[in-house]
This record gives structure tokens, sequence and C-alpha cells, in this order.
């Protein structure tokens, strides 16, 4: 038996003064003489007996009820039957796990809540301590400090679901940065209060816990269960125009081990419900939903996929935003300029192009980060830093279209189109013979899909231009068109994120006919909807950074993310044409929830963005107990408990680890021994 606070074990001194009661008696005796005191002599001598005992007994008592009082407010205990267990002194470390996983429910109650239960109920056994510390998923200021229990349960009332889920890693990281600001020589205790799931926990084994710490892990026991949640949007073609039938196709999850069966989803653009769809999810597995629409007006258009599923509810809703017609960017530069105007005819007329034309001898570089769609006209030379910028702008997703010139320099273009893979580039001299011919395109191409009518379609001829080519090369990528004699006129190759239209013919009327050819505009125009970059529908809140489209801004430019009332300034910085921002997380980003957010700039609106909760808190799949025991297998000072559900989990924690408190007992004994006394002094007389 050991004792909390030995030092009142000094009371026990205190037996002494009944001890000195009993032996020095100053009670002065009354003799009385009779005359016949032979019969009276054997009453005296049974009654001194008889007080005799009295007097011991009652000693006896008194002892007992003090030093049982004494033992009582010394608290003894049965030390616990583990080498190593925890201890009241230290630092008590109290994780909480406050993700939206923890939304799930066991015996209807949320996880959080049943969490925060057994939580409470242990800081009842370290009720006297003032070196407690809670951390949550939020990372917030107030978890540096050390509080006591009253403390650490008011908070717990406030501590609400967070949707910046946390590795263990990064937590015991956080717990001991703190511990070691009050107490880095260790005896410490770390708790963890967690569903353990899998998508969110990082690698436990790698984790090295302090031997001189005890970590104890408290698991819900969660069980999978189905839930649906959506995994990602996006657009059947990157353009989309307004007033056209549009497609967006939804891929739907489900992490449950059954199979979710005509699961209704509903498509909202501008609060308003747009189309519907169903479909059934393999247990473990996905499905694509497809959604027809179509929009009205230009710019950006709120999207959300909803639909129902019940308990988890944070991932029910998708949010995501589509940019309607976008102002396709488009750079001119040419080597002479045509009197026929060809390029500037097809794009200057039409709203949805911004069209810049320039020299290549009077082009500013710092012009191609920010085009959709280069075209070189006749360029007859590339020099400078023009191939690299170009090269440049094509890997990082740009559209590139070549038209040669009259007598190109085979040389200089092909170190930029080989490294945009293609090869064999040879100059052709123009002979006196008449243009030649080009063969049908497949109709059936994506590039070609929508651009003859239905009745042209079915012709097997038609009416094409002819062209008399200046170069050739070895095939690549794509052929889109190609003359009667096989040989190509127009290929596109792709190359990473961008694309590479290459024309084997000048645009001039002596060189053939297609500049005048009525396929000559749906060509340039397919070729300018493709260079759309991809669409970004949405951004979950975990990425670090999440990258933005922007025109190259002064270094001191400052954006804002807003959405209603709440307005936040991130950490961001401006790479070229390309804003990198860093959603914050914790406290922080208090009040950040999944929606739609605006970037603002001098309180104008540049751009609106959809923010979504990581699917991976959508995943129910979690650590068991006896799957935490295999990981921390070996490690004495790691404790894993299974029955976090159960009422008696304080008691069964306060046993195995700061043994069985026996204070209540002495003190029951105490009170035992002074009723004891009593009774023995009315009875025995």
């Amino acid at each position: 038996m050991s004792f909390l606070f030995p030092s009142f074990l000094w009371g026990l001194l205190a037996v002494s003064v009944p001890i000195a009661i009993h032996i020095f008696n100053f009670r002065r005796t009354k003799r009385i003489f009779f005359t016949n005191v032979a019969f009276l002599k054997a009453v005296e001598t049974q009654t001194r007996s008889v007080r005799k005992i009295k007097h011991w007994l009652v000693l006896l008592t008194r002892i007992l009820a003090i030093s049982c009082l004494v033992l009582a407010f010394a608290q003894p205990f049965l030390p616990a039957n583990e080498d190593k267990a925890a201890k009241k002194t230290g630092i008590t470390s109290l994780y909480l796990d406050n993700s939206f996983s923890m939304q799930n429910e066991l015996n209807t109650k949320r996880y959080l809540d049943v969490a925060t239960a057994r939580l409470s109920e242990l800081l009842g056994l370290f009720r006297n301590a003032t070196s407690l510390q809670l951390v949550t998923n939020d990372f917030s200021a107030q978890e540096q400090g050390l509080y006591s229990a009253d403390k650490i349960k008011d908070r717990l009332t406030t501590v609400d679901l967070s949707h910046s889920p946390r590795t263990f890693s990064e937590v015991y990281k956080r717990q001991k940065n703190l511990i070691s600001r009050h107490q880095p020589g260790g005896h410490n205790q770390i708790f963890w209060f967690s569903d353990f799931q899998k998508s969110t926990a990082g690698n436990l084994s790698e984790i090295q816990v302090d031997s001189t710490d005890r970590l104890f892990l408290v698991p819900i026991q969660a069980v999978p269960e189905k839930n649906i949640f959506v995994d990602s949007a996006w657009l059947n073609t990157p353009f989309i125009r307004e007033l056209q039938n549009n497609v967006l196709l939804v891929k739907v999850s489900n992490s449950g081990n059954q199979e979710a069966k005509n699961v209704i989803l509903k498509l909202t653009l501008d609060n308003t419900q747009s189309s519907t769809a169903s479909v059934t999810i393999p247990a473990n597995g996905s499905a694509t939903a497809r959604f027809n629409f179509n929009l009205k007006g230009k710019g950006y258009k709120k999207g959300k996929i909803t639909f129902d599923d019940y308990p988890v509810t944070f991932d029910n809703d998708y949010y995501f935003v589509l940019n309607a017609s976008p102002m396709i960017r488009i750079l001119h530069i040419y080597g002479q300029r045509s009197e026929n105007h060809f390029i500037e005819n097809v794009y200057a007329n039409d709203s949805l192009f911004s069209l810049q034309s320039f020299s290549v001898q009077n082009m500013d570089p710092g012009l191609i980060k920010n085009a959709d769609l280069i075209v070189l006209d006749g360029v007859s030379r590339l020099t400078g830093s023009l191939p690299a910028d170009l090269q440049d702008f094509a890997q990082k997703g740009g559209s590139l279209g070549v038209i040669p010139p009259p007598v190109p320099d085979v040389a200089s273009y092909s170190l930029l189109l080989g490294t945009m893979g293609v090869t064999g580039l040879n100059g052709i001299t123009p002979s006196n013979a008449a243009p030649l011919p080009l063969a049908p395109p497949d109709r059936n191409s994506p590039f070609f899909n929508d651009v003859f009518e239905e009745s042209i379609r079915q012709e097997a001829n038609l009416n094409l231009p002819a062209a008399t080519p200046v170069w050739s090369w070895n095939n690549a990528g794509q052929l889109l068109l190609t003359f009667r004699n096989g040989q190509t006129y127009l290929n596109q190759v792709n190359r990473g994120k961008g694309r590479l239209y290459l024309f084997a013919a000048p645009l001039a009327p002596e060189y053939g006919s297609m500049a005048q050819h009525a396929i000559f505009v749906p060509i340039m125009y397919k070729m300018a909807a493709a260079s759309v970059r991809e669409q970004r529908t949405s951004f979950t809140f975990d990425e670090n950074p999440i990258v933005l489209p922007v025109n190259n801004e002064a270094g001191n430019t400052v954006y804002k993310l807003r959405s209603g009332k709440t307005e936040i300034i991130p950490i961001q910085r401006a790479v070229g044409n390309q804003l990198l921002l860093e959603i914050p997380k914790g406290d922080e980003g208090e009040g950040l929830s999944a929606g739609y957010y605006d970037l603002v700039k001098d309180s104008q609106t540049e751009q609106t963005i959809a923010l979504n909760h990581n699917h991976n808190e959508s995943k129910m799949d979690y650590y068991s107990p006896d799957d935490l025991r295999k990981i921390f297998s070996g490690r004495k000072h790691v404790q894993i408990f299974d029955k976090i559900d159960d009422a008696a989990f304080a008691e069964e924690f306060r046993q195995q680890n700061l043994g069985t408190s026996l204070w209540k007992y002495f003190l029951y004994a105490a009170l035992f021994f002074l009723l004891l006394e009593i009774a023995l002094i009315r009875l025995l007389k």
C-alpha cells in the first residue's frame, strides 16, 4: 500500500491524546465505610474488572478512529499492477479528435460526444492537478497553456467539429512541443481520444514516443459504415458556352461495406435545380453520374451537388464553380503582316476572344504568359528567347499554332518543335505545280464532331481547299487534315498539358485557298476553344497551396477571400500569372466552412472559387484496438484501451494506472469506530 500524501501520516501522533487521557485519569475517588464489607468487596471487584475492559475498548476505538481518519487524509492506494503506471505528477496532455469523421454515431451518440464524456470522467481523476493541457484539431493559441481540470471541462463545452484533419504525427509533435516548454524532463501522460480513422491517421508505426512518458490510446471503436461522398467533378470539355448543351461528370464514392442503391443526386446552378441523376454505388467502390445542363449568361456560376446520407452529413453537399464562356486570350505573332488579315478576321469579330497582334520584332515576351493560344503566322526565324518562352508556355498548358512562312528557317523551328515531339522537319521547295487538294477529315474525330452538319456528314465527297506545303515532318500525335497523297497538312500534338497545331502551308493565297475556305473558321475556333485551360471546379481546405490563374500583378498586390461576412487574407505569393494561396487552418481558419469564396482585389471580385472538405474524412474505415496493439507492439509505455463506450472507463483506467484508492474505506472505518465508541460508553455501564 502506498500513500498519495504521506506527510499526513504525522497526524498519527494524535493517538497519544486518548492514550494520555487513559493513563492519567485524575478523577478523585471517594471512600465510603460500611459495618459489613464482605459482600461489598465482592461487588467492587466485579465492577472494576468490567470498567477496566470498557476503558481498554474505548481507548482502542479512539485510537483506531484517529488512525483511520489520518490515513484517509494521507489517501492510501494499492499501486497499479503495471510496471510503469500513470502519475498525477508531471503534465497530462489530452488530445480530443474533433475532425468531421467524429460526426458519426455510436448508440445514437456522436463519436465526439462519447469521447468528450469519457474525457470528462478522466478529468475527475486529475481534479486536483493544475498541469493539464487540451489539444484539438484546431491547434489554437489557448491550447499552449496549462490549466486545471475545471478549466479543461469548461473548454470541452465549446469544442465543435473542425475542418482541419490532423495526422497523429502532427498531434504528437504539437503535444511534445507544448510539454517541453514546461517540463522537458519527461514522466508525463499523453492521451489520444479519437476514432483513429485510417485515411487521416498517417503512418502510426513511424511515431517515436518518448519512453519516459506514457501514451494512452482511447479508440472510439468505430464501426465501418456506409457513407456516400462526391470524390470529384469535372466538365466533359474544358470550354463551356452559354445556351449550349454541356455535360458535368461527377464521381461518387461509397466508403462502406454495403452497396448504395439508387442514390439520387441533384444539380443546382445559381440556386436553381437544373438536373438530377441516379447512381448505384458498389461497396467500397465508386460510380460516375452524368448531368446535362445549359447556362444563361457569362461569368462564374455557382454549382452544388446534393444528396441525402445519414448520419454523416458534413459531406452531403459538394460545391463547385463554372466559368461560362470565359474570355479566350489569343496572341497573334506575325512575320510580315498579311494584307488579307486572315487571323484578325476570324477572332476580332467575336466578343469571346481577346486578340492581340504584334510583329515578331516588336512583341513583348511578357505577353506570352497571359495568353491561352499563340498563333505564329509567317515568322521566318525564331530568335532570342522566343523559342524558350514558347516551350515554357506549352509545358504550362498553353496551345501553340504554327503557320509557316514561304521560306521557313527549318533549323530554328526544329529546336522548338523537337521539344514538343515533332521530328524529321524538312523544308520543301514549292513547285509550279497546282496546289495539292486536301482529303476529307475524319468526321468522327472529337476535333470535327460538331463542325459539319448532319446532312454534310453523310456526303462522301466534300469540297475542300488545296494547299502548297513548304515543309514536312514525321507524323506525330493526331492527324487532323491530310493531302490526298497522304502527306500531313494539319497535325495536333499533345505534349504534357499543352497542344501544338502544326500547318504545312502558309495562308497566303498563292499557297492555297485554306484561308478563304469555309472550313478555316471552325478550325481556328476549335483551336481557340481547346486552348482554354481545364477549369478547376473546386478546391479542398487542405490543399497547400491552391493555385489560381491571374494577370501579372505588382509585388505588393494583396488578395482577399470573402464569403458573406467572413473575410480573410491568406498567405499568398504571385509567380508569373499564377497566384498561390494557403488556406488558414485551425483557429486561424475559424469560421470557414465549405462553400463559395470570392477572390477580391481592391474591393473588386476577380473570380469565385469553391472550397470543400477533404474527402479523406469521408472514408469510414478505422483502426481497431487490436490493430493499434500490433502497430505499437513492444512499447510498454503505450497502452490501448478497449471499451471507451463503457461507463466504467475511468474506473478501469484508475485501477490499471493509478491503483485502487482506499481513502474512502478508511473514512468509513473512522466513522464506524466513533459510533462503536459511543455504543460502548452508553451500553457498558
